[in-house]
């Protein structure tokens, strides 16, 4: 059986199907990672990880951001990939605003998204900062 996207292109169920797994896992992937930037310094096991994947994401938005645009993220291009094959159209620029579309069913205005955001990545980035170079570390508690 075959189906056609509103893109015009010719697209079989085993490929659907497989788009929709793609969409699901990036959704859940991407959700995921943005948590651990946010919250990740709170655990000493993983305070590291998340140093790494925090200034990660700073480098992908500023240093790719420099050929792609701003606040460039590789996960949510790939994503739109899949969704654009699946026929979506009109996506926002901003991943924080799609999740807050898909999951939540709320459209907020893109600068407040944009503000939050980067507001948010800052602290989790200057947390992170603090507990991995400045904090004296005591016994084997949690932070």
């Amino acid at each position: 059986m075959e189906i056609y996207i509103l893109t015009g292109h010719k697209i079989t169920m085993l490929n659907l199907h497989m788009l929709q797994m793609a969409d699901y896992f990036f959704v859940l992937f991407h959700t995921c990672l943005i948590l651990f930037n946010l919250f990740g310094w709170l655990w000493r096991p993983l305070q590291k990880w998340q140093l790494l994947t925090i200034s990660l994401t700073f480098a992908s938005w500023l240093g790719l951001g420099i050929w792609y645009g701003l606040g460039y993220c590789p996960l949510t291009d790939w994503h739109w990939d899949i969704l654009r094959k699946m026929g979506e159209t009109n996506l926002p620029n901003s991943y924080i605003s799609y999740l807050f579309q898909r999951l939540l069913g709320l459209k907020l205005p893109d600068l407040w998204v944009d503000v939050l955001t980067v507001s948010m990545a800052i602290l989790a980035l200057a947390a992170s900062i603090w507990v991995n170079f400045f904090q004296k570390r005591k016994g084997n508690s949690i932070a």
